[in-house]
């Protein structure tokens, strides 16, 4: 029988209790299930409960480790995915309305590999409605409602994997799969106080998930812990050919690849922590940072280069994204979305012209050759997943967090887009409360390196407890 302590204990924790016949597969699901359904609509956190496929699979899984068959960490642990994963018998409502009604035939391919390692789907997750697409102004722009986090209902849980968040927090889950086009593992991941890897450009089949952008979209665990994250990837990554943006390589788990980590070099700014931050959260990212060094991380002060980020993202977003919902806006059906500037947004981007995209790209390019440099001299980036705690519902996304001046120095402020942009690979880790709501570092790197942040984040968690802090509901 699950006790409540169980909610909250890691993919390795579960997996021994597993293997040791301590708890079967089909009591942890059974909990899981009650406790998503129980709480998920608290926190706006559930599309729909997969009960019957979910029960059939932790019952193949008890008679598999019956038998001693083991198929590794996830197997017979259960998992939620963002709801704009394809899972056959079940809505896919992409968080919208005209999709309310949407079922596949297909399974999204990060979906299809867990449940190959044993994994079992517990629900689908709400998300903010397309994930975002053509931008939104309040959290309520989700067929669900707005996702609320756990630490503080009041509060956003961030977007677009909005759910994820919330049910990783709220111990609904063990664990999640959420996607990334800007920001929307990372987000999330911080303002509820969870670990999420937002992995390299292609290293996860995006087959059977709805796109955004076809050349920034990403799907990522978001996780207790960055042990968690990298048995997840390992699971879900691998080439395939039904995605044409895959890089056709598989992942494979062993922080120890990464070496020594006290050989390894951090470049940050002070600019982000001291000036770009706000204010309440500053102590807490100073202690992160002074754990680092701690730990022998040599921290060198380094700065992006100049170029209109946010500017350049938000153009082959436009772009790509009114090619995928051209459809919706010419039918009309976009006027059934539940935020007004996402259907502005969505509706002015069929105007957008060929120029300024062909323009973003070429930019695009230039950013590559100007920042790949970095990582010659440095091994990982670091920076604030968010410069501030997760904003209240009912308020404006578009509101500045304060009225402070900016500061007049750039350091690495354009990470989150520059980073999507390419296609690198990132982790945000708690690290600690402001007003009584999470904050985190990203922890970046060059592509395929996943082992090398998830080093960082594994030494950094074992130092500290911030991933083992549990919210009010538990």
């Amino acid at each position: 029988m699950a006790t409540p302590g169980v909610f909250f204990k890691s993919i390795t924790e579960l997996n021994r209790m597993l293997v040791n016949r301590e708890i079967s597969s089909r009591e942890l699901t059974e909990a899981y299930l009650d406790r998503l359904e129980t709480f998920g609509p608290k926190y706006n956190a559930l599309a729909s409960l997969t009960r019957k496929s979910a029960m059939e699979q932790a019952k193949n899984a008890d008679e598999e480790l019956k038998r001693k068959r083991y198929r590794g960490p996830l197997q017979g642990i259960p998992f939620g995915a963002k709801d704009l994963l394809a899972y056959p018998g079940y809505p896919t409502t992409w968080g919208a309305k005209p999709y309310a009604t949407q079922v596949f035939e297909t399974k999204a391919a990060a979906i299809e590999n867990l449940e190959g390692r044993g994994a079992v789907l517990v629900g689908k997750l709400a998300m903010v409605e397309l994930a975002g697409a053509g931008g939104h102004e309040y959290a309520a722009a989700s067929f669900t409602g707005p996702g609320r986090n756990p630490w503080n209902p009041e509060y956003w849980s961030g977007g677009s994997s909005s759910g994820s968040g919330s049910a990783v927090a709220a111990g609904l889950v063990p664990y999640a799969l959420g996607s990334e086009t800007w920001g929307s593992i990372l987000t999330p991941s911080a303002f509820c106080g969870v670990t999420g890897l937002r992995p390299t450009y292609g290293y996860v089949s995006r087959f059977g998930a709805m796109p955004v952008s076809w050349t920034m979209d990403k799907i990522g665990p978001m996780c207790r812990s960055a042990e968690d994250c990298g048995h997840v990837l390992q699971a879900i990554s691998g080439g395939d050919s039904r995605d044409r943006g895959s890089a056709g390589k598989s992942f494979y788990y062993g922080p120890q690849y990464a070496g020594d980590i006290t050989r390894l070099t951090i470049g940050y700014n002070p600019v982000d922590f001291e000036e770009w931050a706000e204010p309440a959260t500053r102590a807490g990212f100073a202690a992160a940072l002074e754990v680092f060094r701690k730990l022998g991380l040599r921290l060198q002060t380094t700065e992006l280069p100049d170029f209109p980020y946010g500017s350049v993202a938000g153009a082959v977003i436009r772009a790509e994204s009114a090619s995928v919902f051209e459809q919706l806006v010419r039918d009309g059906r976009v006027e059934e979305l539940a935020d007004s500037y996402q259907i502005a947004g969505l509706q002015a981007s069929l105007e957008m012209k060929a120029t300024e995209y062909l323009r973003a790209q070429r930019i695009r390019g230039k950013m590559q050759e100007e920042l790949v440099p970095l990582f010659r001299k440095l091994d990982i980036l670091i920076t604030p997943s968010r410069l501030e705690t997760a904003n209240r519902i009912d308020t404006s996304l578009h509101a500045p967090a304060s009225q402070r001046k900016s500061p007049s120095a750039r350091g690495l402020t354009g990470l989150g887009a520059a980073g999507n942009l390419l296609g690198w690979p990132a982790l945000s880790i708690p690290c600690g409360f402001a007003d009584g709501l999470p904050i985190g570092l990203q922890l970046v790197t060059r592509p395929f390196n996943e082992n090398r942040i998830l080093a960082v984040g594994d030494a950094y968690q074992q130092h500290t407890d911030w991933h083992l802090r549990q919210p009010p509901v538990a």
